[in-house]
């Protein structure tokens, strides 16, 4: 789109690589997606994400591996795991803003340790063959955190930050800080990627114009869009928004019910797809309260007019 840099964001439990396929393929738009974040589980990166970013199924698809470390150690042993892969591009996550992952220290949590960013920091100089990014919120509690750690993050070697204008405390609720955003763009040493309360895309005399991001300036290289792209995975698209829904949903469907063990999988899986998708509210009603695959099918019929 007009050559803005455009992010489709992670989100845990939704955007896996079947999704993050099912919309390169069959949307498209997005010049990067994001993959939930890979984390430490008993003293090893997580095995579930690490099979989400193994690069088969990813092949095709412009995957950004994204890790989630409460010290420079953890970092780096995350690192050493992602780069084992093959991967040359890593994002750090310091915007995560939910209690398990804050109270350790982790996403969001991290902007209140300066000493632990500037461990980060040294590991990221320190691994030249790697390309990496940070995605971060204000802070956790006030604002001043985040500006603080900035100074550090500026020392980073980044391609861009995405910053999430809300503090961590507040999790979703409220509205994104756009007054905020620029105070971060003024002190940033790196281009700035925009990412909050994105439900729509406008092109103005060629250039991507975000609603009520009243930021001029050259260091904003694009924006990161999450759960409005979610709501609406055909926003970038240029194919109606019946055909994308229907084609990822063919795919998504597919891959449940051939790989996925038992009903329930399957149904937890379908639900998912369709959470956040903007239908009627009647409909969306059906499909969530369906617990079998032909009550799924009739509830997903009156999206489409027919069957999956």
């Amino acid at each position: 789109m007009n050559g803005m840099y455009i992010a489709f964001a992670p989100l845990q439990g939704y955007t896996d690589a079947i999704y993050r396929r099912a919309h390169w393929e069959c949307a498209g738009g997005a010049t990067e997606y994001y993959t939930p974040f890979v984390r430490m589980e008993k003293g090893k990166p997580r095995k579930r994400d690490m099979r989400d970013i193994a690069p088969e199924a990813c092949v095709g698809v412009p995957t950004v591996p994204q890790v989630i470390a409460k010290d420079g150690e953890e970092f780096a042993r995350l690192c050493d795991a992602v780069q084992a892969l093959g991967w040359k591009r890593i994002d750090l996550n310091m915007g995560c803003p939910f209690p398990m992952q804050t109270k350790s220290g982790r996403g969001c949590g991290l902007l209140q340790h300066p000493d632990r960013i500037e461990e980060i920091a040294r590991e990221m100089q320190s691994r030249k063959e790697v390309i990496f990014s940070v995605k971060m919120r204000l802070g956790q509690e006030t604002a001043n955190e985040g500006l603080t750690a900035m100074s550090i993050i500026n020392d980073m070697p980044l391609v861009h930050i995405t910053l999430h204008p809300r503090l961590g405390i507040q999790q979703y609720k409220g509205t994104a800080d756009k007054v905020a955003f620029g105070r971060f763009v003024e002190v940033s040493s790196w281009p700035m990627v925009y990412n909050g309360d994105l439900s729509e895309l406008k092109v103005e005399n060629g250039e991507l114009r975000v609603d009520a991001l009243n930021v001029k300036s050259p260091k904003i290289k694009g924006v990161m869009i999450g759960r409005g792209l979610l709501a609406q995975p055909w926003m970038l698209s240029k194919k109606e928004p019946q055909v994308v829904l229907r084609e990822m949903h063919s795919k998504i469907y597919q891959h449940a019910t051939e790989h996925l063990c038992g009903k329930s999988q399957v149904i937890a899986r379908l639900h998912a797809f369709w959470e956040y998708v903007a239908i009627g509210h009647k409909q969306h009603k059906a499909i969530m309260k369906s617990m079998t695959l032909r009550r799924y099918d009739e509830a997903v019929a009156t999206v489409f007019g027919r069957g999956n």
